[in-house]
């Protein structure tokens, strides 16, 4: 079931986007101009190819796996060049904050896990779902902003990349 969710959100964002390939532009600004949406579905379709990567505590690495942050900081770098701080909490200092209903893939979504602002962070990938580094014992999945955990658990999204 979960491989039929994730073909189709591929099959989905990548019938979105067109061939044109832009370099990726490095930078370790807050807020990065001029992305437009191929770029964020590309960032959200290479978010979801590192699906059933380990949760690792502090990973930040494909091999060795990744913790949360470590999984959005290695996407940012890795698709569009931009570097991002290590921790959630940072993370969620940066960019424009944003409703729920603003929400467009690539956009960061954050949650109170440890009641700490901020404390887990996840990529939106459309269709009301994110995709995120979990904890120990789990893997990168994709899950529904509607599961009740995290929708009491959610408190804001920001674009760290802006969309002309």
């Amino acid at each position: 079931m979960r491989l039929l969710i994730i073909s189709s959100l591929l099959i989905l964002l990548s019938a979105c986007s067109t061939t044109r390939q832009d370099p990726p532009v490095p930078v370790s600004a807050s807020f990065v101009q001029h992305n437009d949406e191929e770029q964020m579905n590309n960032l959200a379709i290479y978010a979801m190819s590192l699906y059933e990567t380990p949760y690792q505590y502090g990973g930040k690495s494909r091999v060795n796996g990744f913790d949360c942050s470590g999984f959005v900081q290695y996407v940012f770098q890795n698709s569009l060049g931009v570097q991002l701080p290590r921790t959630s909490a940072e993370m969620g200092r940066l960019g424009k904050p944003l409703t729920a209903a603003q929400l467009k893939p690539g956009d960061l979504v954050f949650f109170n896990t440890t009641r700490k602002r901020n404390s887990h962070v996840g990529i939106f990938i459309g269709e009301n779902r994110f995709v995120h580094s979990p904890k120990t014992g789990k893997a990168i999945m994709i899950t529904s902003l509607n599961d009740e955990y995290w929708s009491t658990h959610f408190n804001g999204a920001r674009r760290i990349v802006s969309n002309p």
